[in-house]
């Protein structure tokens, strides 16, 4: 036990202590997973962390990106696990969802419970942010209703914030297709989504219904705007387990030499691969372009070689050109070079970048699909993320890609305040 203490990382997370039967006996938080552990094992007085550390056998944990996520987590797996040294959050509700409710003309609302039968959306860990999102769906896909009866329609309905419902001649089936489009927006369902307009829309030219089939295509052309700024106001407020970094999650620490083997088994290389630097790019509505860079080395982060950009060359998204601008300014001693190069997109992501530096491996690792293009899989492959090396190379994706987010939150604020 003491010597996983002695090696966790001084980075925010989650720690869940295990008895002999592996079962969860608590779960806490911190902003520094390391100190927080230490204390532990400190002299204290307190006879529930006594028999807590006599009790525990085994120790793992979770890296999040911030302090925040680690309590967005904390909450969640007390509440799944009810460790029987946790007493806070053990009951009640912390969270907030989305819910679209189950009637013939749904409503979209913000719940603390799931009580009513419905959609549900979340968990959110904050209401401000929940009624952010909600907000922006209700107004974008207009999806509020109206109580009362107009022949021609209420006022809201008149500058577009209401659906409609007052009026005499209400399209229900309009209606509940926009409510569609909302929860495959907050699915991230790109596909589906592009899917359902088009064909919609060419229905509704078939029957000579061109203003409506002029509207949902407006949705087709702010499809990014729409997808960016749900990005923005919803993952990094709402509990996704796929967003966590979980590089370590099993009792032991784990075989750090076995991985880097493993990678270089899959790359083909000459010599296991120890570190590793990842690239994304991030941008809204088109503008705001910047870029991160994270390394890692021997499966931990190496933040004296974090790296954020401000993309200097491009005005307009392009985010070939950017990434191409942002691995040439990184390596501008080659000396610095890392044993791999993961990028954050597909094969025309790669193709950008990959003929840059031959001293180095280049890789990337596309999202939703985890197919993995490399030099001796051209192609792709299925990544395997039951594998060690699998899951590391998806925890640096997701890590860059938040960190590239975070840095891009930071230039718009600055850009609205400068302004």
């Amino acid at each position: 036990m003491k010597e996983i203490v002695e090696n966790l990382p001084s980075l925010p997370g989650v720690y869940l202590f295990k008895d002999q039967a592996n079962q969860i006996i608590y779960i806490g938080k911190a902003k520094s997973l390391k100190d927080r552990v230490k204390s532990y094992f400190q002299k204290n007085t307190d006879w529930k962390v006594t028999a807590l550390i006599q009790e525990a056998t085994h120790l793992d944990y979770v890296l999040t990106n911030t302090e925040i996520e680690a309590m967005l987590l904390e909450a969640q797996l007390i509440g799944e696990h009810k460790p029987k040294f946790n007493v806070l959050l053990k009951s009640g509700q912390p969270f907030v969802y989305i819910m679209f409710s189950k009637e013939t003309l749904p409503e979209l609302k913000v719940v603390r419970n799931k009580k009513e039968k419905g959609a549900y959306f979340g968990p959110f860990l904050h209401k401000r942010q929940a009624r952010a999102v909600a907000k922006f769906l209700m107004d974008t896909f207009k999806l509020k209703k109206c109580n009362k009866k107009i022949p021609n329609g209420c006022l809201d309905y008149h500058i577009g914030l209401c659906a409609g419902s007052c009026k005499e001649l209400f399209d229900n089936d309009d209606f509940l297709f926009r409510i569609e489009l909302a929860k495959n927006a907050l699915r991230k369902n790109h596909q589906q989504f592009l899917k359902d307009l088009q064909e919609r829309i060419k229905q509704h030219n078939a029957e000579l219904n061109f203003e409506k089939a002029k509207h949902l295509h407006s949705f087709v052309t702010n499809l990014d705007i729409i997808f960016n700024t749900l990005h923005v106001k919803y993952s990094h407020d709402k509990f996704d387990p796929d967003v966590f970094i979980a590089i370590q999650e099993t009792k032991e620490l784990p075989d750090r030499a076995a991985i880097a083997t493993e990678l270089q088994q899959l790359l083909k290389a000459d010599k296991p691969i120890i570190t590793i630097d990842c690239f994304d790019i991030s941008h809204f509505q088109s503008s705001y372009i910047v870029g991160s860079s994270v390394r890692f080395c021997n499966g931990l982060p190496d933040k004296n070689n974090f790296r954020r950009f401000s993309i200097k060359t491009l005005e307009q998204q392009n985010d070939y050109a950017a990434l191409r601008e942002i691995v040439s300014r990184r390596y501008r001693d080659t000396n610095n070079l890392p044993d791999l190069i993961l990028i954050d997109g597909g094969k025309g992501q790669l193709n950008a970048v990959k003929d840059l530096f031959e001293q180095t491996i280049f890789v990337s690792l596309a999202k939703r699909e985890e197919i993995l293009y490399t030099p001796v899989h051209p192609d792709g492959i299925h990544l395997d993320i039951q594998t060690p090396a699998g899951k590391t190379l998806i925890a640096l994706r997701d890590y860059a890609h938040h960190f590239a987010i975070s840095y891009h939150k930071l230039q718009r604020k600055r850009s609205a305040h400068h302004n």
